[in-house]
């Protein structure tokens, strides 16, 4: 089903906005990891602007609510946008990132913000966390559903696979996993470091039903979200075919920007591509 021209339009001159405040935060807090924020934004925006994901603002920890576990949580910044553009904190608060007794910590800190289900940081522990959560919400006959974003490079870590092999063993069909193929690590290419692929199969070989679909394109993510939530009987997961550093050119796919803040000229460059779209 194709998108109505007003409705992606929308969803595109968020992405950008995003985008540009996610470079502006780093900025002003002198650290942060702008490389992974960039690469999962879109699908974000997607998720909590296109009805995919059942919160509420007014009620942050209402019981019905839908999960979201940022596993890769070093890039929370791109989360913490959404969060604030969907009501949840004020929106002037973005800048405190980082900063001394800020609830914006560089990590999410589940006991600071609303909405924020699991410290994360340590990688590869959210899925895990979300395999639990599917099956409590299982065995209470709840109607919510759970959603956990990973990182490529997170998913060399063996906890991960253990989960990935719980899930379908319970028919978690309430449980979505994200996995935000941006090609890059901390040290190097994801490919260089340990190869992930054929990731697909892998994944499909422990009885998911795996989507495989471009990561930035917005009406790909809306079509995956959609077919996901339909599925019945087992665990579902979209691979996000991502670019590091999404949107700024001197990022995309440089390994020093995954942990790097930009100082001001360089965020003044990265702001104005990311203007021009």
């Amino acid at each position: 089903m194709t998108l109505p021209a007003d409705t992606l339009a929308e969803w595109k001159g968020l992405t950008r906005s995003f985008r540009e405040e996610i470079i502006r935060m780093l900025e002003d807090a002198g650290s942060g990891h702008p490389g992974g924020s960039l690469s999962a934004i879109d699908f974000l925006t997607v998720l909590y602007f296109g009805g995919h994901i059942r919160v509420d603002p007014g009620r942050p920890d209402h019981a019905d609510r839908d999960r979201f576990i940022l596993s890769k949580g070093h890039c929370v910044p791109a989360l913490y946008c959404v969060l604030a553009h969907r009501g949840f904190f004020p929106k002037e608060e973005l800048r405190t990132l980082r900063k001394f007794g800020s609830r914006l910590q560089g990590h999410p800190d589940r006991r600071r913000l609303p909405l924020i289900e699991a410290s994360t940081g340590s990688l590869g522990q959210g899925l895990s966390i979300a395999v639990g959560l599917a099956l409590a919400a299982k065995m209470d006959k709840a109607s919510w559903q759970v959603f956990c974003m990973t990182g490529d490079g997170e998913i060399q870590e063996g906890q991960v696979w253990e989960a990935a092999m719980s899930a379908p063993k319970y028919k978690l069909d309430n449980l979505t996993w994200i996995i935000d193929c941006n090609q890059v690590q901390q040290e190097g290419l994801t490919k260089g470091q340990m190869d992930l692929e054929p990731l697909r199969a892998k994944i499909e070989a422990f009885n998911w039903k795996v989507q495989e679909i471009d990561g930035h394109d917005l009406e790909a993510i809306d079509r995956a979200l959609t077919a996901a939530r339909a599925v019945q009987g087992s665990p579902k997961a979209i691979l996000l075919r991502t670019v590091k550093g999404k949107g700024v050119s001197f990022m995309e796919l440089q390994t020093a920007w995954h942990g790097k803040a930009p100082n001001k000229d360089e965020a003044e460059r990265a702001v104005r591509e990311i203007s021009r779209g």
